[in-house]
């Protein structure tokens, strides 16, 4: 995974409600392989040259902003596999499915949960300045909008060492693994 500290990029709107896996990564492309995943992004709803995806002003954007309840339905870990693929580093949103929440940690995409308040000012903000950008620092927990609005964001101690460190639980592991070498020699384990 990349390390990811802060990040300044353009912004996507996506203000609906209960986007789920299947439309970020339609079930027929679940089983290719991830060589160019990000093809596979929205795809239906990339087939239409309107979609949002597609104008210029959001193309190379690395944040989604999002409507309630995003990533919902089944548990399948290629939707974010698809984001971070195309370029997705961080989504804000106020609600999110509790797989594809998790499934974002642990695949180098951070998943904001601000409040509502904010969300919707910010899907304003970006809707209607594709070229500006949101701003998010992860070290000191915030999140700005291209007009300067902010807030703060709550983020797990240790999902949030695994992000700024470009970890995946393994490394944060295998980071131990001098003592747990000590510690299976000590208790005859080898």
């Amino acid at each position: 995974m990349q390390p990811l500290t802060q990040l300044d990029a353009r912004g996507v709107p996506l203000p609906a409600e209960d986007i789920d896996t299947d439309q970020i990564l339609p079930a027929r492309f679940m089983h290719a392989r991830r060589i160019d995943y990000g093809k596979y992004f929205f795809h239906d709803a990339r087939a239409d040259a309107s979609f949002i995806l597609n104008q210029p002003g959001y193309v190379g954007a690395q944040v989604l902003v999002v409507g309630p309840n995003f990533g919902c339905g089944s548990s399948r870990e290629q939707a974010v596999h698809t984001l971070a693929d195309f370029g997705i580093r961080a989504i804000v949103g106020t609600t999110f499915g509790d797989i594809f929440f998790t499934n974002c940690l642990k695949n180098g995409v951070l998943p904001i949960r601000a409040d509502a308040n904010f969300v919707g000012r910010l899907l304003s903000s970006v809707a209607n300045r594709p070229e500006g950008h949101v701003q998010i620092d992860l070290i000191k927990q915030v999140v700005a909008a291209p007009d300067g609005d902010h807030v703060s964001f709550e983020i797990d101690a240790f999902q949030k060492e695994a992000l700024v460190g470009g970890l995946d639980e393994i490394n944060m592991t295998l980071r131990y693994a001098a003592d747990i070498d000590a510690y299976e020699r000590a208790n005859g384990i080898r």
